[in-house]
């Protein structure tokens, strides 16, 4: 299945409403390097310079704008969390062995694999220091719990490499806790801050955690049907690494007794299995096409989500992501 090169339509991505908090919000990042020891700092300004996606900040600012209008504490929420999504790529990578990540070399291939495991705990530990800083224990709570979440998801998701019991059950947990954790924390956390009642709140969780889900599950995709010049990091690294995506578990289900047997084998012996060899096996396009409508119908669920919310710029940006992410999944077709 050739990847499809159209990119989304970029006019449905609110940069313009949220250019000017996304670039407080880098600031800040920036500025927390300075709370490093000297020694230290060099290092941390490697790790926060690279300018990522910033999903999870623009999320907690489009919810914390449509739930009441932005306030200094959602800027600081997007701080916390993009932090400690920055160290969970730090170890991500290390654990994948991987060189680059957005066309730079990666800590791990820089300054080897135990420095790079001490900036991710440094980062991790510095944004949980940061959430004690909000007035209500609740809030850091829920970020600490957050955080937790994505580690625990990381420990279930490299514990099951390689272990072909591993269901769609399995997967799913493993993905709403390692990416959509992050993403309902900035989504219901930016309400809680806005000081919304629970009926509003809630449906932002579900917001972000079908969100993320959905991103997570065309991350998956991309990894086996991607380009690295496209995507900016080191591609064809889940299956080398033993890792069970709902992709290649839809193919595992849709393949003949032969074709699973051989499938299973190249899995467990760790065995070459770049997109050649994924093709040759029956049902490759239908499995990676039963993947992306997966994600496209969270997406819609997550659309349907926004009806609590009045009518603003922000609760049409937040339709409007859902809809960018829509032609993402397309562009996987």
């Amino acid at each position: 299945m050739p990847l499809n090169r159209e990119i989304a339509n970029p006019e449905l991505f609110p940069f313009d409403l949220i250019r000017p908090y996304i670039e407080e919000v880098e600031a800040r990042i920036l500025a927390q390097v300075k709370d490093f020891d000297p020694g230290v700092e060099p290092y941390m300004e490697y790790i926060c310079d690279t300018s990522g996606k910033r999903i999870r900040p623009a999320l907690a600012i489009l919810a914390g704008g449509a739930t009441g209008g932005l306030r200094n504490e959602h800027l600081d929420l997007g701080v916390i969390l993009e932090l400690i999504h920055m160290a969970t790529l730090v170890h991500d990578d290390i654990i994948d062995g991987a060189a680059s990540r957005r066309k730079v070399p990666t800590a791990n291939s820089k300054w080897g694999n135990g420095m790079a495991v001490l900036l991710g705990d440094a980062l991790f530990s510095h944004a949980l220091k940061l959430s004690t800083d909000f007035n209500d224990l609740a809030l850091s709570r829920a970020i600490s719990l957050a955080a937790r979440e994505v580690c625990q998801g990381e420990i279930l998701q490299t514990q099951r490499r390689f272990d072909l019991n591993v269901t769609k059950a399995d997967y799913f947990r493993m993905i709403e806790m390692k990416t959509g954790a992050l993403f309902a924390a900035a989504s219901k956390l930016a309400a809680v801050i806005s000081g919304v009642p629970e009926s509003i709140s809630d449906p932002m969780f579900d917001y972000g955690m079908k969100l993320g889900t959905a991103y997570q599950i065309y991350d998956d995709v991309l990894d086996l049907i991607g380009s690295e010049d496209q995507v900016g990091k080191t591609l064809g690294t889940d299956l080398e690494k033993g890792k069970l995506t709902l992709p290649i578990l839809n193919l595992l289900e849709r393949a003949n007794p032969k074709q699973k047997e051989q499938l299973s084998r190249r899995i467990i012996e760790q065995q070459p299995l770049d997109l050649p060899v994924l093709v040759g096996i029956a049902e490759y396009e239908g499995a990676m096409a039963d993947a992306i409508d997966t994600a496209a119908r969270l997406v819609s669920e997550a659309r349907g989500t926004l009806v609590v919310l009045d009518d603003s710029p922000f609760h049409t940006a937040m339709l409007n992501i859902t809809l960018f992410v829509d032609q993402l999944l397309d562009s996987c077709r």
